[in-house]
């Protein structure tokens, strides 16, 4: 027995909303569906030759959905047509140039078929059962209505709701296909009840209460929630380290804001050093380097620059990477200037360079108790700490 796959995916989605594309190449969980959806029967070692059935618009999507799926050389595609029906019959047709002798036909907007499943289906194939159709028991209670109006209660026993993939003898199903279409019926819903009207036995198998067709957009948006909270998140942490000498002078910047003080920081630039410890903690989260690759000081132009310049463009280098700036947080080592009165300033101008909101910005301050050169009130340190969340998961 080899069960090959034909995977319909040549829809256009319209009740899940046509402007941002069909809703098979939609982004769930950082993938688009039909990638999700392949890689369930591409994973599967039962799965033989993979039919992808697309609309002839939709080639250079598909090919860009694929990227990266692994043993996408198994899959080849077809064209779709104007219905279901004609695209699944486009599929089987590819489908019988191989050497399959089964088929899994599937809807590609279903993305969440597990292999215990197609393992009760390939078990049924198997057993010589020419139809397979996964489903679940109808468990609410099931209402006639006419104009608005409930008619009767409609008994839900002996009722169940298929699924896909539905399977069988490929010969058998590709002659119930054609024959359907010689006959001028298109209005079968799925194939099973082609099967049916061809007078084949389709075997019931239980189906999977995950196994959802994503057919309105809400269910794109809980299909994505889903796959997100079990994704490990983007979340990186940069740290940065800085210290300046001090020398006579009038006052220290820190932190973007003015202290006047019987010093000053030495420096190319302000000397700003809680800001150029922000700086390089920001671009470590994106691998960008340090604040010496972007600001050189030996440039002239950066000669007594204000250092907000150097975080603002962190904060831009981060944000092109796909970053969001979740938390900023400052230490300063120094025996004078007192920074306590001065914090809140800090904090107000680091959320205004970079942004963010004021309880995203932390500013510290300690003394080095008289010991090295801090202590001797010789230099100021800083140390810095950048959280920054990235689009996208940790696979």
């Amino acid at each position: 027995m080899n069960i090959g796959i034909v995977i319909v995916a040549a829809g256009r989605g319209e009740r899940a909303g046509t402007r941002e594309g069909p809703k098979q190449y939609r982004l769930i969980g950082g993938k688009p569906v039909i990638a999700h959806t392949l890689a369930a029967f591409l994973n599967w070692e039962k799965s033989g030759r993979v039919v992808v059935v697309i609309h002839p618009d939709d080639q250079g999507l598909f090919s860009a959905a694929i990227e990266g799926v692994a043993a996408a050389d198994r899959v080849t595609t077809a064209l779709g047509g104007s219905t279901r029906q004609q695209s699944v019959l486009s599929g089987l047709r590819a489908l019988s140039q191989t050497d399959a002798t089964h088929v899994m036909i599937h809807d590609g907007a279903r993305p969440f078929v597990d292999q215990a499943l197609m393992e009760r289906i390939a078990s049924q194939l198997s057993a010589g059962r020419n139809a397979v159709l996964p489903a679940l028991p109808v468990t609410d209670t099931l209402k006639r209505g006419s104009h608005g109006q409930v008619q009767e209660t409609v008994s839900r026993q002996d009722l169940y709701a298929a699924q896909t993939p539905q399977s069988f003898r490929l010969a058998t199903i590709l002659e119930a296909h054609e024959k359907a279409a010689a006959s001028g019926r298109h209005d079968f819903t799925d194939d099973c009840s082609i099967a049916e009207w061809a007078g084949i036995a389709v075997a019931l198998v239980e189906g999977s209460p995950d196994n959802v067709k994503l057919t309105v957009k809400r269910d794109l948006i809980m299909a994505n929630q889903k796959l997100s909270a079990a994704a490990l998140p983007d979340v990186r942490t940069g740290n940065g380290y800085d210290v300046h000498q001090l020398e006579p002078g009038d006052g220290v910047t820190l932190c973007g804001v003015f202290i006047a003080h019987d010093q000053k920081l030495k420096g190319h630039s302000d000397a700003d050093v809680a800001l150029h410890a922000l700086t390089d903690a920001l671009l470590a989260t994106c691998g960008a380097g340090d604040i010496g690759d972007h600001f050189p000081p030996s440039d002239p132009q950066w000669k007594g620059a204000p250092s907000k310049i150097f975080l603002a463009r962190a904060a831009e280098i981060v944000r092109s990477h796909g970053g969001t700036i979740m938390n900023a947080d400052v230490s300063l080592i120094a025996e004078a200037p007192k920074v306590g009165p001065h914090r809140q300033e800090m904090r107000e101008r680091m959320a205004e360079i970079l942004g963010i909101s004021l309880d995203r910005c932390s500013v510290k301050a300690t003394t080095n108790e008289t010991i090295g050169f801090v202590g001797r009130r010789e230099g100021i340190a800083a140390i810095a700490t950048a959280t920054v969340g990235y689009q996208g998961d940790v696979e």
